[in-house]
């Protein structure tokens, strides 16, 4: 019976390492949202380059009116000074025209809409293949993430016409040292 319970351990710890390892090191960033313009707008979106170069990216965020559809970008400047207006147009080292996330054409920060639910928080995980977290051109680091007051309408040039900005975050890197403590 030792030995049933001491190989149960093991393998559960074999599995619970083989899990964190699975995460690897990939290079990670963080933006912690905090509210602006006077709302109660918060959370925390992570961002993961993966193997084959996309970035996941999941958000948490808290808040919200319920039900309530808000534009979601990455914005050009580090800066969520002056109502989140301090972070300038949407984050587009492409020079691309302003779109929908699976439009042949928008900026790398044009992450689309985010839905609340009916207790006003959004859980979210999207894939990026116009950013990155490592150094360089694509790179969400030292970007602000911003939550709008409304919809993006995913056409209107040059940022999709979705109002003020309501939270604002600094996407700041992380290793997985720092993810874990």
């Amino acid at each position: 019976m030792k030995n049933k319970i001491l190989l149960a351990t093991t393998l559960i710890a074999i599995a619970a390492l083989a899990a964190a390892c699975a995460h690897g090191n990939h290079p990670m960033a963080m933006a912690m949202l905090a509210p602006i313009s006077g709302s109660h707008a918060q959370g925390m979106v992570h961002f993961e380059q993966m193997p084959d170069g996309t970035v996941e990216v999941s958000a948490d965020i808290t808040g919200l009116d319920p039900n309530s559809t808000h534009g979601f970008h990455i914005h050009d400047k580090g800066d969520c000074g002056d109502n989140g207006n301090a972070a300038g147009g949407h984050f587009n080292p492409t020079a691309m025209a302003h779109g929908a996330p699976d439009a042949t054409s928008h900026h790398a920060g044009d992450l689309g809409n985010i839905t609340a639910d009916d207790k006003g928080e959004v859980h979210i995980h999207v894939t990026s293949h116009m950013l990155t977290v490592d150094p360089g051109a694509n790179s969400v680091v030292g970007h602000a993430v911003i939550v709008h007051a409304n919809a993006d309408d995913l056409t209107t040039q040059p940022s999709g016409n979705a109002g003020p900005r309501i939270a604002c975050g600094v996407v700041e890197a992380h290793s997985m040292a720092q993810m874990q403590h």
